[in-house]
Formats: structure tokens, C-alpha cells, sequence
């Protein structure tokens, strides 16, 4: 050991004193960029990089938070379903995979719903938690799907879905691809119910739930810069034997080809969807659907009518 070993480094630790911890959160990392971003500016910003403007994917609960105005909405609880319909394992079991998932995010599946208001709209909104399994769509988020919308439907108020999934869960095999007619069924009951869908598609946004509910909103909306498709890049060209665009799978593409009708940046995002909700559903910003006074029964009008 040299004498700076020795000597000199325990001497200016000495004159310094000791390190100050620091917390391990204390900065985060911009994946695009690469540069260091505080994390508490971070979440201000609702996890949208300063430097470059990258939207990092964010959790279910911190959507319901940004979306809904200030502690103005309440999470409902979903229907249970099959938790192992098949028994399946691979290099584990699906209902140990299940367990480590529901103590990582704290959700009972990959879905979340709540109501509440939205710039003082009334709004149901269901939101996909990517960090449950890549957001993968089984029995449990099919009925938070339909769940979802016949909340709507009661409420009388619009539907809003985020997505943020890998697509089908295999574990469930055929009941996880079930779950695609099942959403789709949800979207015909809004329709049915002359009520808004609208979809916000965010990083990543494939498989089986861009196959089904996903696209099929009143009005698709999508993040800067997320991944949306079907298969992977590298399968399609595959399969077509051609060379394919670059960004044909980002929102800016779609947007461009006409499969989304906007792309709005996150901290915009809540002043967009009460816009969007005024103009469709009008009435959704006041009181005036709950002043709505029902048809008198055939009864009650031929008693009107003497």
C-alpha cells in the first residue's frame, strides 16, 4: 500500500468528515437521452424528461392521479376471476407469478378503475398497469373491461381507457384470447348507450389489446413517441419480406396515417380529455344529466292527459 492509501486519504476524510447518505432515488436516468434527471423535477413534470421531452411509462396509479382533478375521484372495486384456470407452469407457476406481481404493484391485476371529474366532467376511467405482467389482458382485466363500461353506462358519463399492455396473457391460453370479443362487447354497449369511448394509447400498446378494445374508441388519442401495433417490427418484415418505414409502430406515424387523431403530450393531456368530453357529451360538465327527468310511465301520462 502506498503512503497515499495510508496516509493521505484517511486525512482528508478526517478533515471532510463523514459522506452524507444519498438516497438511491435521488436522480433518474431519461432512457432517450441518457441524462440525469432529479427525480422529484421527474415527477413534476409527470416523468416527462426536461431535456428531451421523452414520456417514460408511468404506473397506473400515478395516470389516476394526473388525469382525474384533485382528489375528485374513487377506485372501484372488480369483479373477481378464475385466478389459475388452466394450472399452467412454465419455469414457474402461474399462480407464484401471480403472487410476486400483486407484491411489486400492490394491484390485484393489471387494471385499475376509478370515476370521478375531469376539468369537472364526469369520467370513468380504466387504466393498464405494465408493470403487472407487461400489462397482459386475462380473465381479470377483460371483466375490469366490462366493468368499466357498464359503470359508464349507469353513470351515464364517458369511458376512457389507457393502455399499456404486451398483449394476451399466455398463461391463460385460450381464456386470455376470449377476453378480446369480451372488451370489444364493452365498446358496443357505450355505442349502444350513445356514450364517449376514448382510448389513450401509451408505451407499449400491443397484441391482443390493439387487436380489440384498444382500437376501437370514439376517439384515439396517443402519447409522444409510444409503441403501438400488433406484432413486432422484425416478425412483420418477416412475413411481408420487405423493408419498413422507421417509426412505423410510434404514435407520430399513426398519427400522420390516420389510425389515432392526435398525439398530445402528458401534461396537456387532462385539458384535452375534458375538451374532448365537452364536445362530445355536453352535458357531462354540469349538472345538467342529473336534472334529466325520465319519460312518465303510459300511467302516469294518461293521468296527465285528464
Amino acid at each position: 500500500m502506498s503512503w497515499l492509501t495510508e496516509y493521505v486519504r484517511p486525512r482528508i476524510r478526517t478533515l471532510l468528515g463523514q459522506r452524507p447518505d444519498v438516497p438511491d432515488n435521488l436522480w433518474s436516468q431519461c432512457s432517450a437521452c441518457e441524462q440525469m434527471v432529479f427525480t422529484k423535477e421527474l415527477e413534476k413534470n409527470l416523468r416527462v424528461c426536461p431535456h428531451c421531452g421523452h414520456h417514460m411509462r408511468a404506473t397506473a396509479l400515478e395516470r389516476l392521479d394526473w388525469t382525474f382533478d384533485e382528489a375528485s375521484f374513487t377506485r372501484i372495486e372488480l369483479p373477481k376471476a378464475p385466478a389459475d384456470p388452466l394450472t399452467f407452469r412454465d419455469q414457474k407457476r402461474y399462480a407464484e407469478r401471480l403472487r410476486e406481481a400483486r407484491a411489486k404493484t400492490g394491484l390485484e391485476d393489471a387494471l385499475v378503475v376509478a370515476h370521478g371529474a375531469i376539468e369537472g366532467a364526469r369520467a370513468v376511467v380504466a387504466v393498464m398497469e405494465f408493470n403487472f405482467m407487461g400489462g397482459s389482458m386475462g380473465a381479470a382485466v377483460g371483466e375490469g373491461i366490462v366493468a368499466a363500461a357498464r359503470l359508464a353506462v349507469l353513470q351515464a358519463a364517458p369511458l376512457i381507457v389507457f393502455t399499456a399492455s404486451g398483449g394476451a396473457r399466455m398463461q391463460e391460453g385460450a381464456v386470455s384470447l376470449m377476453q378480446m370479443p369480451r372488451t370489444t362487447i364493452a365498446a358496443m354497449l357505450l355505442r349502444e348507450a350513445r356514450l364517449p369511448f376514448i382510448v389513450v394509447l401509451t408505451d407499449p400498446t400491443t397484441g391482443g389489446v390493439t387487436a380489440s378494445f384498444a382500437m376501437l374508441g370514439d376517439i384515439q388519442i396517443a402519447e409522444p413517441g409510444a409503441l403501438i401495433g400488433f406484432a413486432g417490427a422484425r416478425v412483420i418484415e418477416q412475413t411481408v419480406r420487405e423493408t419498413l418505414p422507421e417509426g412505423f409502430q410510434r404514435s407520430e406515424y399513426l398519427y400522420e396515417h390516420g389510425i389515432v387523431d392526435m398525439v398530445v403530450r402528458r401534461t396537456e393531456l387532462r385539458e384535452t380529455l375534458g375538451r374532448v368530453i365537452r364536445l362530445l357529451q355536453p352535458y357531462a360538465a354540469s349538472d345538467v344529466a342529473s336534472e334529466i327527468v325520465a319519460e312518465p310511465a303510459p300511467e302516469t301520462a294518461a293521468a296527465a292527459e285528464q
